[in-house]
């Protein structure tokens, strides 16, 4: 038996609470429980709950930690990423403050396919390597979960290449690994002048193949002007469910396009940008358990004005996660808490909500709310403990990660939380 007690937990933020309806008070959605304790045993929690109803026979034999009055909470999920890819577009940043827009970059040659490019003649051990050191940063800010995306690579070979990657870095990190097929990201500059014969190649050959190596769990598309239009977003999702693959959108991100109601229409896991949302597309997901995922240091980032609507989704009903779209274009970030800070800042979330929605929320967007985002018996051990003793500094002390300690599966890895030297790749 391997059996962890830790004890002083001045605010334990369970998440396990009143789900996400309006009105809801802070306690009840981050279920809080003041002075708590918890046991570990064989990487599951055992016990939860206040420690002066701690039962004694938990603590013989244990190896017992005092939290110091600290706030402990879920280890975070990070449901939005495309931690897979090579390249830097620093130049295109430099461009964009410059003045040129991001469409117009992407139509010089830049953009997605410019990564595309890199990734394309990186070799797996180099992709494996900063995918590495990318999981250890994400786990140094206390993520215990991270969605990885393809999309990359845009041809089969390269976007397999991708995912397998992914997979080898699921079975060697600790953090947990969820991979997303993401080949309908945009049409590769070869195919531009053919873009039926893309989408082709993604329905009926790309899909079936990442299904049959059991690759992939969720399909994705970038439903955007630019990039795929309803009718192609629909085909693309279509065929992934015909393989066993749950949909997932991007969608509303620069203009409205309709793949928020696509997503709802599809049952998707999640809808995910939403900057041009609206309170429709927001009761239509609510409808249908569609997770509405807030990106909103893309939106930051890309220096636009236009956010997702946080109340409105509040209004609905509906699931809301944060993510940071970690990518090298349009969010190049791995700072989740900062995602969330902006999400209370910029699309109207209550700092509790936004705390929610990068645990439990990001659980639901990758339909691992039985076993990620929440603190309660029977899930897997994946905590953190924080340098606060209030949960409302957490997100007000901004831009730093507030995290001592990480554990994952009971596990401790605070000797992987050492600030790393130089840059990441």
């Amino acid at each position: 038996m391997n059996r962890l007690v830790v004890r002083n937990i001045g605010q334990l933020l369970t998440m396990d609470g009143a789900g996400v309806r309006a009105g809801a008070t802070p306690e009840a959605l981050l279920g809080l429980v003041e002075d708590g304790a918890i046991v570990v045993e064989d990487g599951k929690f055992v016990w939860v709950g206040r420690e002066g109803e701690l039962p004694g026979e938990f603590l013989a034999g244990a190896e017992t930690r005092d939290a110091g009055g600290r706030v402990i909470m879920p280890g975070l999920v990070e449901c939005h990423s495309h931690l897979i890819h090579a390249g830097s577009r620093a130049a295109e940043f430099e461009k964009r403050c410059g003045g040129l827009s991001y469409e117009e970059i992407a139509r010089a040659g830049g953009g997605i396919a410019s990564t595309v490019k890199a990734t394309r003649e990186s070799g797996w051990d180099a992709l494996f390597t900063s995918g590495m050191a990318r999981l250890d940063d994400f786990l140094r800010q206390g993520v215990t979960t991270v969605e990885v995306k393809s999309g990359y690579g845009l041809d089969l070979e390269t976007e397999l290449k991708m995912l397998e990657t992914a997979r080898s870095l699921r079975a060697r990190h600790p953090v947990h690994v969820v991979p997303t097929f993401l080949g309908a990201h945009v049409v590769p500059p070869e195919m531009r002048s053919d873009r039926a014969k893309y989408v082709d190649l993604v329905c009926h050959e790309m899909i079936p193949e990442v299904a049959s190596r059991g690759l992939a769990v969720f399909c994705d598309v970038f439903c955007e002007a630019g990039a795929f239009d309803l009718d192609e977003s629909r085909r693309v999702l279509e065929a992934g469910l015909a393989h066993g693959l749950v949909p997932k959108v991007h969608a509303e991100q620069l203009t409205h396009s309709g793949g928020a109601l696509l997503a709802a229409e599809l049952g998707a896991a999640s809808a995910d940008h939403l900057d041009h949302a609206t309170g429709e597309d927001a009761a239509a997901m609510a409808s249908k358990g569609v997770a509405a995922v807030f990106l909103p240091t893309a939106t930051f980032f890309l220096g636009k004005s236009k956010f997702p609507d946080g109340r409105a989704f509040v209004a609905a009903g509906t699931e809301i996660a944060v993510s940071t779209d970690y990518n090298p274009g349009s969010s190049n970030t791995r700072n989740l808490w900062l995602a969330a800070t902006i999400a209370c800042t910029h699309c109207g979330l209550t700092p509790d909500r936004a705390l929610r929605a990068i645990t439990v929320g990001g659980a639901k967007a990758l339909r691992l709310n039985q076993s990620a985002g929440i603190i309660a018996t029977g899930r897997a051990a994946d905590f953190i403990m924080l340098s606060h003793t209030d949960w409302r500094e957490i997100l007000y002390n901004f831009g730093d990660s507030p995290v001592l300690e990480t554990w994952v599966g009971g596990q401790s890895f605070s000797s992987r939380l050492t600030a790393s030297s130089g840059t990441l790749p």
